[in-house]
């Protein structure tokens, strides 16, 4: 009796110590979980009503962005919803298998379509700002949207085998709803971490430097003293001129994204490789709740990136965004006075 008595003692500590900071987690999970879900929600929605329109959704790079914004709205929806839910009863996907595969299955296809689209319009900032007139051809709306079908197949058969992969009711894993075998852990890991956060970021990164190289170039060539013989022979018109404004925006718009979203995705890319390299490494009870918790905050920093495009947009865009948004809330006003 004296030998048990001791023993319980001996772990209380730890005991009380992963209770708090479990409760603590639970707290930050679903407030911040909250706080996500309306700033990124309203956000996505004011990004698809501003792009939609006729004035920008004639431009490639804008068309990448409105379904990028769809894509992150979707990502939203399935990833916060069910962490909101679950503090307050059961999380449904944590114990029905379809669910949990489903939602995966869903949330992991969204995510990679919004990455991959961000990489197509940094590709097309740098299609536009190239000298060579043959490169600024292949920008175009049919290409905008013929390579947005190609990668929303490519996601979605990419992620297909997670409905076999993943499970509910697991234990010893970040999550209920996770992969259920090694091989299929590793895969589901090593997919995400490379073609959905770092072979995109990689490639946005690259493209963006190229536009810059481009851009100094174009500028040093327009100080150039032939210059003023040329554009005297040139008549550029307003909406020409309308159009390049846009253009410049639109890649200082991307540039910002491409910054925060490295800063926001690449923290559970870095966790996922850890806990990979590390998933047979002996753990105590305290370090393995702690490598929990931030994995599920890098989880929250994920879609904060989700949900940030319509303020960096908003920031960074402009006059001609802000404009076009603004042309958004008066219509909608018009509509209520209306009705």
């Amino acid at each position: 009796m004296l030998s048990l008595s001791s023993s319980l003692s001996s772990t209380t500590p730890d005991a009380i110590l992963i209770a708090s900071w479990n409760n603590m987690l639970a707290h930050v999970n679903y407030y911040f979980s909250i706080f996500l879900f309306i700033f990124g929600v309203i956000g996505n929605i004011l990004n698809i009503l501003v792009l939609s329109q006729r004035s920008l959704r004639s431009n490639p790079c804008a068309w990448l962005f409105l379904i990028s914004s769809l894509a992150n709205f979707i990502v939203l929806l399935s990833g916060l919803t069910t962490r909101i839910i679950s503090y307050w009863t059961d999380d449904l996907t944590d114990r029905i298998g379809w669910l949990c595969k489903l939602r995966a299955f869903i949330l992991y296809t969204s995510r990679t379509i919004s990455s991959w689209l961000i990489m197509l319009a940094s590709n097309d900032r740098w299609l536009l700002s190239c000298l060579s007139a043959r490169r600024r051809l292949l920008s175009s709306l049919k290409r905008a949207r013929r390579g947005t079908i190609i990668i929303i197949l490519f996601s979605l058969i990419l992620y297909s085998p997670l409905f076999y992969c993943y499970e509910a009711n697991l234990i010893n894993t970040p999550l209920k709803c996770y992969s259920r075998t090694i091989l299929c852990r590793i895969f589901a890991e090593l997919i995400y971490t490379c073609i959905t956060i770092i072979f995109p970021l990689i490639l946005m990164l690259l493209f963006g430097f190229m536009t810059i190289s481009n851009v100094r170039k174009l500028k040093y060539r327009l100080q150039s003293p032939l210059l003023p013989r040329l554009s005297n022979a040139i008549n550029f018109n307003d909406q020409r001129q309308r159009f390049r404004r846009i253009d410049r925006h639109l890649l200082i718009m991307l540039l910002i994204q491409i910054s925060f979203l490295a800063l926001f995705t690449l923290p559970q890319a870095i966790q996922q490789i850890y806990s990979t390299i590390t998933r047979n490494k002996n753990k105590t009870s305290i370090q393995n709740t702690i490598e929990t918790s931030i994995y599920s905050f890098e989880i929250l920093l994920t879609y904060l990136a989700s949900g940030m495009s319509f303020y960096i947009y908003t920031l960074s865009g402009g006059c001609i965004f802000r404009q076009a948004f603004f042309t958004v809330i008066r219509r909608m006003k018009e509509t209520i006075l209306c009705q």
